[in-house]
C-alpha cells in the first residue's frame, strides 16, 4: 500500500508504506518520494526538543502556497533515532492541517 500527501489535487509525496516513518502521528516520507519542485525553503525557525533542529518549507500547487506546511529534520539527535527506531535524517512531514495524508483512500490530513 502507497501513501500519498496531496494539496489542491497536487501530489507533493507518495511512497509505500514500508518506507514512511510515522513520528507523532506525522507521516514522514524519504526525500525520493517527494514531487520536485513542490517545496520552497521557509524561514521558519524551530527546535524540537528531542528530535533536535527542524528546517521549514512552504508547499506550492498551481493555486497557491501553503506557508510553512513541511518540514524535515536534516541533523536529528542520535537519540532521537534511536527513539524512533529508524533514521529519518532528511525525511519530509507534512503539516495535517494543510496537507492531505492518506493510504488507500484513508484520510490522515485535510489539505
Amino acid at each position: 500500500m502507497d501513501i500519498t500527501a496531496t494539496a489542491d489535487g497536487t501530489l507533493l509525496a507518495e511512497a509505500p508504506a514500508a518506507e514512511v516513518v510515522i513520528i507523532e502521528g506525522n507521516h514522514y516520507f524519504p526525500q525520493a518520494a517527494l514531487t520536485i519542485g513542490v517545496l520552497r525553503p521557509s524561514t521558519q525557525p524551530y527546535v524540537c526538543p528531542w528530535k533536535g533542529h527542524a528546517e521549514y518549507f512552504d508547499v506550492t500547487t498551481p493555486h497557491r502556497t501553503l506557508a510553512d506546511a513541511a518540514w524535515t529534520y536534516p541533523a536529528p539527535k542520535h537519540s532521537a533515532i534511536e527513539r524512533v527506531g529508524h533514521d529519518f535524517t532528511g525525511y519530509v512531514a507534512f503539516d495535517p492541517k494543510q496537507v492531505n495524508v492518506a493510504m488507500q483512500g484513508e484520510q490522515a490530513g485535510t489539505g
